[in-house]
């Protein structure tokens, strides 16, 4: 998909606690750049299909269903969110237990993947429309399957046992480690560095010190 030169895509991948989130927000907040989640959106899709009492185990149901989904995008001031069936699922919502415990399930059906690639990829038409710089989109197979020609692509790692504790303190309910099995074990789009993207170990940085390491570039690229 073509865009303005200074309309600036950038991927950033990683496990569960990597920082991710918390690096992706900041840099939307410093240059004005969408802000997409696309976690959250499996997590939205994943409570939508429980909701309809459809179990991952089910594939006949969840091709069905997914297939089925009237997807929207709502803007919450710089972040995107997703609208199924004109209705945003609640935070509270997709933070439940029950889609912990089914939403690497869900995001391992290669249906699923293939039902929101190119939702994913109209975010960069969404940020255009409403006049941001660009787009920051954060997950687990950005920089390789959504926007692999995106301009920056980053990889935030960390050692297990400190992403643990990250989590622990956010008061997460799912298993670190039982996640990086599934993210990383399933078929289509497994959560690995991509080639060519810059891995940056965050356990032993504070979330400034990320976020200057990757903001660097940026700056570098909106100011030509």
């Amino acid at each position: 998909m073509p865009t303005p030169k200074n309309f600036v895509i950038v991927a950033i991948d990683g496990g569960a606690a990597s920082g991710k989130s918390s690096t992706s927000r900041a840099l939307s907040e410093q240059f004005n750049l969408l802000h997409v989640d696309t976690g959250s959106f499996y997590r939205a899709v994943t409570a939508e299909l429980l909701r309809r009492g459809v179990a991952p185990s089910d594939l006949e149901a969840v091709r069905r269903e997914v297939g089925a989904l009237e997807l929207a995008t709502r803007l919450n001031g710089r972040s995107a969110a997703m609208e199924i069936g004109g209705r945003v699922v609640p935070e509270t919502e997709i933070r439940s237990r029950q889609v912990n415990e089914n939403v690497s399930h869900f995001s391992a059906i290669p249906e699923v993947r293939a039902a929101l690639l190119d939702y994913q990829r109209g975010q960069a038409d969404v940020a255009q429309r409403h006049g941001f710089r660009g787009l920051v989109m954060e997950g687990r197979d950005i920089g390789s399957v959504i926007f692999p020609q995106a301009d920056f692509r980053f990889f935030l790692h960390a050692d297990p046992a400190e992403r643990a504790r990250r989590r622990a303190l956010e008061g997460g309910q799912d298993s670190i480690a039982e996640r990086d099995r599934l993210d990383s074990s399933r078929q289509t789009a497994p959560l690995a560095c991509p080639a060519g993207a810059v891995a940056v170990d965050t356990t032993l940085l504070n979330l400034e010190a990320v976020v200057e390491t990757l903001a660097r570039p940026i700056a570098a690229a909106l100011a030509k």
